[in-house]
């Protein structure tokens, strides 16, 4: 029997993959989550095999709860289910010691066999996502660039970009003008929508 870790801020959603995993002989749904953070001591408490996780969580982010679980856990194998196939996201998946990565659109069969599969220790890619991770560069920007743009993105200004991150005000802002060059945007709103739907952020 394969047990399974589902993590899914949608509770219908999660309440529907745990029903029809479980209809499955040889997988049985032993822990529920909604959110990133929430993962590795659910793992710790219920064991499981397999963790399917979602990547927009609270909390943590569904690839960000993969790394620290792999990194505690490295017995517990991921499997990460998303409804957009960003190739920013598949890169940094196989960072995080992620197996399988799978769009919610697939069949559940497929999900059934991708668990499967990834609990027999090998690695599951649902074959868009493959495609769609050749057509793409690298991530031009810096982990520090990263982390300027984020907290850009989600409102903060250069003088609180610069206190949160240890900075001067005046670094802060040559970072975010060598990313909106980088990313060829018009501002950094343009930048932050271009790293978003690459996958970056």
């Amino acid at each position: 029997m394969i047990k399974v870790l589902l993590a899914d801020d949608h509770h219908v959603v999660r309440s529907a993959l745990a029903g029809l995993l479980n209809l499955e002989p040889d997988l049985t749904v032993v822990a529920e989550v909604d959110r990133g953070d929430e993962v590795l001591p659910a793992a710790r408490a219920a064991r499981p095999d397999v963790a399917v996780l979602d990547i927009d969580m609270p909390g943590l982010d569904g690839l960000a709860a993969a790394a620290v679980l792999h990194d505690a856990l490295p017995e517990i194998t991921t499997l990460v289910l998303t409804g957009h196939g960003k190739p920013g996201h598949l890169r940094r998946a196989l960072t995080a010691g992620v197996r399988g990565f799978l769009l919610k659109t697939s069949p559940p069969e497929e999900l059934a066999a991708g668990i499967r599969t990834v609990a027999a220790g090998q690695r599951v890619l649902d074959p868009k996502l493959a495609l769609t991770a050749w057509d793409i560069a690298d991530n031009p920007l810096t982990p520090r660039e990263t982390d300027v743009l984020r907290l850009a993105a989600e409102g903060a200004e250069a003088p609180e970009i610069a206190e949160r991150l240890h900075l001067s005000a005046g670094t802060v802002r040559n970072y975010l003008t060598a990313v909106v060059t980088k990313l060829n945007a018009r501002n950094r709103t343009d930048a932050a929508r271009i790293a978003r739907e690459a996958g970056w952020l």
